[in-house]
C-alpha cells in the first residue's frame, strides 16, 4: 500500500520538524510609538513609526512564525503502513531473521565479522531487538552503516532508510504481536 506508507513518512518527518523560526513584526520589535516628526511642514514624507519595515530596524512584513507542523493519522493507518512496509521488505529478500545476536564483550570487529557471515555488511542494516543488549549495541554502535533498535521503537523512516532488515525471533515475535490484526476487524473485513 504505497499510498499510506507515503502518507506515514510524511506524517514521520513533519512530526520530526520544531517549527521554531520566527521574526519580529512590527509590533514585536523593542522601538519607541512615539511619531519620528510632525505629520506637516518639515519637507519630509510623513512618517507614523519607527516600527515600520521601511526602516532600518523595523519589523519584517509577512516574516515566518512558530507553528505546528504535526500531522495526526490514526494507529490502525500506522500498523497496515508498517505491515506493508515490512512484507515488501520480505518479498524483495531485504529481510534476515536469526535466532539470536550475542556478544559477550564489544567489540565492532565482531559484529563486523557477525555481518559479513550473513553476507550484509556491504549495505546499510537495521538490526531489531526485542531488547536493548549493551554489549550488541556497544559493537554495532561504531559501524557506520548499521543502526540497532528495540522491536518497539521499529518506525517506517528507519524501515525504508536501510537496505537490509536483520530481526531477531524474539522482535518478530514482539512485531508481530504488536501489528497482528485484531479478531474484530478480521469479521469486519
Amino acid at each position: 500500500n504505497e499510498t499510506l506508507v507515503h502518507q506515514l513518512v510524511t506524517a514521520y518527518l513533519a512530526n520530526g520538524r520544531s517549527g521554531t523560526r520566527a521574526q519580529k513584526a512590527r509590533s514585536d520589535v523593542n522601538k519607541s510609538t512615539k511619531k519620528p516628526w510632525r505629520q506637516k511642514g518639515t519637507g519630509r514624507a510623513r512618517q507614523g513609526s519607527t516600527r515600520a519595515p521601511n526602516w532600518v530596524g523595523g519589523g519584517t512584513v509577512f516574516g515566518p512564525t512558530p507553528r505546528k507542523y504535526t500531522k495526526a493519522m490514526p494507529k490502525k493507518m500506522q500498523r497496515l503502513a508498517l505491515r506493508s512496509a515490512l512484507s515488501s521488505k520480505a518479498a524483495s529478500g531485504q529481510l534476515v531473521v536469526v535466532d539470536k545476536v550475542a556478544i559477550d564483550e564489544p567489540k565492532t570487529k565482531t559484529a563486523a565479522k557477525m555481518l559479513a557471515a550473513l553476507g550484509v555488511n556491504e549495505q546499510s542494516v537495521l538490526l531489531v531487538m526485542a531488547e536493548k543488549n549493551i554489549p550488541v549495541w556497544k559493537s554495532v554502535h561504531n559501524l557506520p552503516q548499521v543502526k540497532s533498535l528495540q522491536s518497539g521503537y521499529l518506525n517506517i523512516r528507519d524501515l525504508l532508510g536501510h537496505d537490509m532488515l536483520l530481526l531477531t525471533k524474539d522482535a518478530v515475535d514482539a512485531i508481530e504481536a504488536w501489528l497482528a490484526v485484531p479478531a474484530a476487524e478480521e469479521a469486519e473485513a
